[in-house]
């Protein structure tokens, strides 16, 4: 039996008590995960799919996992299941993760050229990709998928979902731009070059205008919404019928250009990569 079918076999079966051979294969599934062979989501011909048998065997881990003390200095601790430890690395992965109270879970993907500013936290079943910068006070949920060369600013959250295991987690294509403090959740997918502005919420259910195309954008076949490629999203309002009051409102005020660059560029240059 191959290790996809292992795994959903265990997740259905929902034993009482779990076996050595199980948390052996629970073993195998989060090694291959941590090393990016396996992904709870995945770009294919058709879109961004889920990969629900990876989301089976996280959760797996959470069930068989027991309640266990990590010594994290001599005087500090963290409890967690003994399934779910944090995430070791080594110089030979090429990770630039700077001191000051940075977490990333076992099972997350963390590619060479990746720079981590503290205090950020990276959740079980996440992918992030080469030359992607997570700010400090980011969150990257679990299994949510991060491309190459995005950044993501200070404070920005990138939310996760493991259950309903057919969910989409939240995904940002490469060399997105996620301001300080956006919020980016529920199944949104950021295309390629897309720029969130600084504290632009956006959620499965928050309507988004395009004001370039003078028109809302539709959920896509994730019950989600696909931000366009090099489209610069703002916060913004629309009104409310037949109120004086107004919606949050998510706006897309135009597409990429060459003064959108200069200000990215300006941004990142504060950042040292390498």
């Amino acid at each position: 039996m191959n290790l996809k079918d292992a795994i959903i076999a265990l997740y259905n079966a929902k034993p009482d008590k779990y076996s050595s051979a199980d948390r052996e294969l629970f073993e195998t599934f989060i090694e291959s995960l941590d090393r990016g062979e396996i992904r709870a989501c995945e770009k294919t011909d058709s879109g961004w799919q889920v990969n629900q048998w990876v989301k089976m065997g996280i959760l797996i881990g959470f069930r068989m996992g027991a309640l266990t003390e990590y010594l994290w200095s001599e005087k500090k601790s963290f409890f967690d299941k003994d399934t779910l430890p944090e995430k070791v690395f080594q110089l030979k992965d090429q990770v630039r993760i700077v001191p000051g109270g940075t977490s990333i879970r076992k099972g997350s993907y963390i590619a060479k050229g990746v720079t981590i500013m503290p205090p950020a936290f990276v959740n079980i079943g996440a992918y992030v990709d080469s030359g992607t910068l997570i700010d400090s006070h980011a969150l990257v949920g679990s299994c949510a998928q991060i491309g190459k060369n995005v950044h993501l600013s200070a404070g920005a959250m990138i939310g996760g979902v493991l259950e309903p295991v057919e969910a989409r987690p939240v995904v940002i294509e490469d060399d997105a731009f996620i301001g300080g403090n956006a919020g980016i959740y529920q199944g949104i997918i950021v295309q390629q070059r897309a720029v969130i502005a600084a504290g632009t919420i956006i959620t499965a259910s928050t309507l988004i205008y395009d004001a370039v195309q003078g028109e809302f954008l539709q959920r896509d076949s994730g019950g989600s919404f696909t931000i366009p490629e090099r489209a610069v999203v703002v916060p913004g309002s629309r009104p409310l019928k037949d109120t004086a009051f107004q919606l949050y409102c998510p706006i897309i005020i135009k597409y990429r250009d060459a003064k959108t660059e200069e200000s990215v560029k300006r941004e990142e240059d504060l950042h040292i990569f390498d």
